[in-house]
């Protein structure tokens, strides 16, 4: 599987460089992102502008993704979803669920605005 990692302080961004997301790649996908998450990084920000084609097992791997970083109260955003990708998104209604913003620029706000929200909410216990 081909893809690029840049961890930063409050996110990780992953940008995958394959055409398909489908059962050949997804697993591997999905051992990067839990590997990802235990090394502490709880907020993950995936490019899919190169993924042309995404499959069953491949929203699979992105949903494993986004329970991780809910549970640590982190985000997950996809940017640039391609019309096929994001059409298999809608129709398995996973488009309430997911967060999905057009640039890495605007996933990038979504993290630090959740880390604030994040903040607020601990001030107030």
């Amino acid at each position: 599987m081909k893809f690029l990692v840049d961890k930063q302080e409050k996110y990780t961004f992953i940008q995958l460089l394959e055409e398909k997301l489908d059962s050949t790649i997804s697993p591997a996908l999905k051992s990067e992102l839990v590997t990802i998450n235990a090394e502490g990084f709880k907020n993950l920000i995936i490019d899919l502008g190169s993924v042309k084609y995404i499959d069953s097992s491949g929203l699979s791997s992105i949903l494993v993704a986004n329970r991780l970083c809910s549970n640590d109260n982190g985000i997950l955003v996809l940017t640039h979803v391609n019309d096929h990708a994001m059409k298999l998104i809608k129709i398995s209604q996973l488009d309430t669920v997911l967060n999905i913003l057009p640039t890495k620029e605007e996933g990038i706000d979504a993290v630090f605005m959740n880390e604030i929200e994040n903040d607020l909410r601990q001030e107030e216990i």
